[in-house]
């Protein structure tokens, strides 16, 4: 049997609607053809990102998946369409019942769920009397809700996108002065509700305590990790379902109110401890390929260093300390490449390396941290006169030498994957002219290579919060002005002439 013909040269966008018409198969090239089309379009000349819609509000503003939330995921908009409309709008909630937090949730294509509304995409909202909603992020409609505890206080949702699993965390017990005092100690530190999606189910409630178990001390800078399906295959003391009866509620349903959740998961005695190391901050980062991590030691002559070091034996890679040696307010910035290449991104005022990690997996050797490319900001290279002259004639001598990250200069912000298009959207801000003013530079992902740059209307104002998103053919930036919040929506348009 022959292979199918693949024609190897570009396809236009007429051929490929002719090619599609007559029945020509291309189901599984169908997104990638079009986000090719979308990204050679948006790559020309006669194209621009033209700014298309601004809304201030009171509020956080939040951006996800062509959605904007105001008013704390009250009022949804979608920016799908050439100009942004409104989804919905919920009831106004009492201070109970607002959200606390809330996470977008989009279903696997490869499962067969047991509901319908469960293969459609959800919005997972926490409210601050401990209810879990899911909502359709189409409509606002409730679609389920768990209530999960009278007794302990939840506040922060987050995801473990891997395992398909998010968890729900307490507020921390902390110990008052006036109860150490009085001889009271709080060994529960705060408690964890863990859940499946795919559809919504209750994995289990545990308890973080003071005794050793499960606890990262802040105190002595050491991060530990543990085995999730450990601890479950170990102190799971009974499997629950939501809406069913459990003997630890006596007999109470699941996720009913008032009973809520119970904590079914009892860590009596500390779980092996897979890896453990003593870091700055208490932070980590684990990626790459073969695994690595990156972190800071907790000593002060480390301070500004990025150690990258092998996940297997901790052993530094060669080249494995990346320091930028910048001179600013914000630190610079370094983490794994979003689009699982293995590479890592590090981010600072006046440059932009990106990283690959080069070593076997079952090699003997270190591996090595070499720079795959990298960016730099165009400066004036002759340094300011530390001595300036007044119109009176007095002399004036400065005592600090500029900053790298200072405003006045071009500056590097912040850096976005576009991961359909594979275009890193990096921030520059420039305040040469008096007036802070930001553009976005578009380069391709795999080399680097600049291919075209879009200035913001809007001043950037580095005192303040900023958000930048971009989502194909949109750019969302989002920012902070004293007390307030205003979105800027950008389009891809024909350039105006």
């Amino acid at each position: 049997m022959m292979a199918p013909y693949q024609r190897k040269r570009s396809v236009s966008t007429t051929d490929l609607l002719s090619r599609r018409s007559r029945g020509i198969r291309d189901a599984g090239t169908i997104i990638r053809h079009n986000m090719k089309l979308l990204r050679a379009i948006l790559l020309q000349d006669n194209r621009d990102f033209i700014k298309v819609w601004s809304k201030t509000s009171k509020s956080t503003i939040m951006y996800e998946n062509g959605k904007i939330y105001f008013e704390n995921y009250q009022n949804c908009y979608s920016c799908v369409h050439s100009q942004p409309h409104i989804l919905y709008k919920l009831p106004k909630k009492s201070k109970v019942e607002k959200f606390e937090d809330a996470l977008l949730c989009q279903s696997p294509l490869d499962k067969t769920l047991p509901s319908l509304s469960d293969h459609k995409p959800s919005l997972l909202a926490l409210t601050a009397n401990n209810w879990l909603y899911r909502l359709s992020p189409e409509t606002g409609e409730e679609l389920q809700r768990v209530y999960l505890s009278s007794k302990h206080k939840f506040r922060y949702l987050s995801w473990d996108v891997s395992q398909e699993m998010f968890y729900v965390k307490s507020v921390q017990n902390k110990e008052t002065s006036l109860a150490r005092q009085a001889g009271i100690t709080q060994d529960i530190v705060m408690h964890l509700a863990i859940f499946h999606v795919f559809p919504l189910k209750i994995v289990g409630i545990l308890e973080i305590n003071k005794k050793g178990v499960l606890v990262v001390s802040h105190s002595n800078k050491s991060v530990k990790l543990y085995s999730f399906e450990h601890i479950l295959k170990k102190h799971l003391t009974e499997k629950l379902t939501l809406g069913q009866q459990s003997s630890l509620l006596g007999g109470k349903t699941v996720g009913d109110v008032p009973f809520g959740i119970p904590v079914n998961i009892q860590i009596t005695e500390c779980p092996p401890v897979l890896f453990e190391v003593s870091c700055s901050n208490n932070a980590i980062q684990i990626g790459g390929y073969p695994w690595h991590y990156i972190y800071t030691p907790p000593h002060k002559r480390h301070n500004g260093t990025h150690h990258i070091c092998s996940l297997k034996d901790s052993t530094l890679a060669t080249n494995g300390i990346q320091n930028m040696n910048c001179c600013s307010l914000e630190s610079d910035g370094i983490f794994f490449h979003p689009d699982d290449s293995g590479r890592i991104v590090h981010l600072g005022p006046t440059n932009i390396n990106v990283l690959k990690i080069l070593g076997e997996l079952n090699s003997g050797l270190p591996s090595k941290v070499d720079i795959d490319f990298s960016m730099e900001t165009h400066r004036n290279n002759h340094p300011s006169s530390q001595v300036t002259v007044t119109s009176s004639g007095r002399t004036v001598k400065r005592r600090f030498h500029q900053l790298d990250d200072d405003p006045e200069h071009e500056t590097f912000r912040m850096v976005e994957y576009e991961d359909e298009l594979d275009l890193l959207a990096v921030v520059v801000t420039n305040g040469e002219e008096g007036e802070g003013r930001a553009s976005i530079r578009l380069h391709d992902n795999l080399s680097g290579k600049l291919l075209r740059t879009v200035d913001l209307d809007e001043p950037w104002d580095e005192t303040y919060r900023h958000e930048l998103f971009f989502d194909k053919d949109t750019i969302v930036h989002i920012a902070q002005k004293n007390t307030n919040f205003c979105c800027h929506v950008y389009k891809l348009k024909a350039a105006r002439r």
